[in-house]
């Protein structure tokens, strides 16, 4: 007999900075209201807006390295000069209650997860091009020039990357990029298993 059994599907986003990951993790939220959402954690200081705990949950550089010792994390790195890392009590949540869950990482970050997590599904965004992205890091005015002049170096490295990703979208059209970000979660929260 074949049966549907639901496990929880564990979602990753990526991309380089201004590629849109955020944007579509947002939009997974709202529309899929049972997905958890893996809130990170960082050494850096919030942005305009964001809100300790529901976007990131904001520690000092001693903080987070004494969770490192403590092996708090799934993963964790250095990006652009601040600590982030992916608490393992995420993923555990999202198992205990069989919820899928979304992470919002960097390129490395996704890579490690679906080592530890061969089921994970990892979906690389981004913008059409180089030109592009560095457009979209000046309109969003949040980042110094020589933050943003890193962040363009990185997106040419974590462009090379893409072979390693389940998914690739890029986000040229929003509607568009939504729409496949929502079939992949559709396709992939549930799983066939043979059970006799």
């Amino acid at each position: 007999m074949i049966k549907i059994v639901k496990k929880p599907g564990i979602f990753v986003l990526t991309s380089p900075s201004g590629g849109g990951k955020t944007t579509l993790v947002k939009f997974l939220r709202r529309r899929f209201k049972d997905i958890l959402y893996s809130v990170s954690t960082t050494t850096r200081p919030p942005r305009k807006g964001e809100r300790n705990g529901i976007d990131y949950n904001f520690v000092s550089a001693e903080e987070f390295k004494e969770m490192v010792k403590r092996d708090k994390f799934i993963e964790w790195a250095i990006v652009h000069g601040h600590y982030y890392g992916t608490p393992k009590e995420n993923i555990a949540q999202a198992e205990r209650e069989k919820r899928d869950i979304v992470l919002d990482l960097d390129v490395k970050g996704a890579r490690n997860l679906k080592r530890l997590y061969p089921r994970s599904n990892i979906i690389f965004i981004t913008a059409p091009s180089i030109r592009e992205l560095r457009r979209r890091l000046l309109k969003r005015g949040k980042d110094s020039p020589a933050s943003i002049k890193m962040r363009l170096k990185n997106a040419v490295e974590e462009l090379k990357q893409i072979k390693y990703f389940d998914w690739f979208v890029i986000n040229d059209n929003l509607r568009e990029a939504e729409r496949k970000v929502e079939a992949i979660v559709v396709a992939n929260a549930c799983k066939i298993e043979d059970r006799g």
